[in-house]
């Protein structure tokens, strides 16, 4: 089998698998956009209070000469 047969039949195998995939209606793709979303800003928020606690902690910890 040479190489472009290959190539054939992976195009032809993966239309096959493609087809058989169950694709999200516009509603479900929505509410999974804004759940990422959501979560996204929670661990932003959550990453920059952390930061800005820690540090605060370091400075009393650790003073300025």
């Amino acid at each position: 089998m040479n190489k472009i047969e290959q190539l054939k039949s992976f195009i032809s195998e993966t239309g096959e698998e493609l087809r058989k995939c169950v694709w999200p209606t516009r509603q479900e793709l929505v509410q999974s956009t804004i759940v990422v979303i959501i979560s996204v800003i929670i661990l932003a928020a959550f990453v920059g209070l952390s930061d800005f606690v820690l540090a605060k902690l370091l400075r009393l910890a650790i003073p300025a000469g």
